[in-house]
Order: structure tokens, then sequence, then C-alpha cells
């Protein structure tokens, strides 16, 4: 079954299974390299300015009965820790918060690449959703 979840205007959120989608919506004056970057399985990286809306959207996934169906099911019980994403990195260079751990695309290619849609495991939101709220404190955004 997929489902949509309602979320702040920039992003969408579908749910399949095991895993939720995340879709980058584009606004006026929007360039390729605004777009978040993913190294499937190794990684994310969205621009600084995004963090905000999409930490409001990991708390809406969170909300979803799907996300506590299926963090119970998940066999690793580490899943939801912090500890499987690394602590946010801001790049001056490409203003990009980049955050290593367990982000997937349909494409396994090497290296970070800019897409509009990514997936996590249901259970790894709730690790990235503290690692986005610490970064977010600690730069006061």
């Amino acid at each position: 079954m997929v489902a949509t979840v309602a979320t702040p205007v920039r992003w969408k959120i579908t749910q399949s299974g095991d895993f939720v989608t995340f879709k980058r919506g584009t606004g006026p004056g929007d360039a390729w390299y605004a777009a978040p970057r993913v190294w499937s399985g190794h990684g994310l990286a969205l621009p600084e300015a995004d963090l905000p809306a999409f930490a409001k959207a990991l708390a809406k996934v969170m909300n979803q009965p799907e996300y506590w169906v299926a963090r119970a099911r998940w066999e690793d019980r580490r899943a939801g820790d912090a500890s499987v994403w690394s602590e946010p990195r801001y790049d001056a260079d490409d203003e990009l918060v980049y955050i290593a751990g367990p982000c997937g695309m349909r494409e396994h290619l090497p290296g970070y690449r800019p897409t509009s849609t990514f997936t996590l495991a249901w259970p790894h939101v709730r690790g990235l959703r503290i690692r986005m709220a610490g970064y977010l404190l600690a730069t006061r955004r």
C-alpha cells in the first residue's frame, strides 16, 4: 500500500511497506544545485535553508501509526538510534549540510548525486530527526 502523508509545502512524503519516500518540491528560482544530494546507502545532503521544513516533515512521519508498526517489526533494535547517522556537517562551498547514514535512491551510483526523491527505512527516521534537531538547535535555525 502506498499512502501520502500531509507535510509542509516543500516536502511530499509517501509510504510503502517498511520505507518512507521524501520528495522535495521545487519553488520559483530553485536551481539544480539547491536539490538534495544522496549517496545511496552512505548519506544525505540538504540545503541548509531546507532543514527546518525537513525536520517538521520527519516529525510528521513519526506521528504516523505505520512508523510505530514498522519500528516494532524491525529486527535491529538500534535502528532508531541517532548513532546510525553522523553529526551534520555544513559545507560553505556548496551550502549543503551533509549527514552520513542509511539513505537511499533508486540508482546505486557512487558519490553524492542531486535528486528530488530519496528513501529511508521507517525506523531510521527517528535517528535522523534527532540529528537534525540537534543541528538546528546548535545553529539556532
